[in-house]
């Protein structure tokens, strides 16, 4: 098979909204779903997370500059 029609295939792959054709593609190929990190993350560290989320969203953070520049003042390099 050329090389044409190996981008094709992938380009159609890429491109498909059709789950069955995806899962059987996937199971073809023997591809593992792969774990999506924040499912292992625990309530408490998502939650966590999430209020990081909202502080950035609501304009409440420290610019890196600033902790630099107080690292720097602090001990004193």
């Amino acid at each position: 098979m050329n090389v044409a029609t190996r981008y094709k295939i992938i380009s159609k792959i890429i491109n498909s909204k059709d789950e069955e054709v995806l899962n059987q593609i996937k199971d073809l190929l023997n591809i593992e779903d792969e774990e999506d990190f924040w499912d292992a993350l625990n309530a408490e560290d998502q939650n966590t997370i999430n209020e990081g989320i909202d502080q950035l969203d609501k304009g409440q953070h420290v610019a890196h500059q600033s902790i630099q520049e107080e690292i720097k003042k602090r001990f004193k390099f």
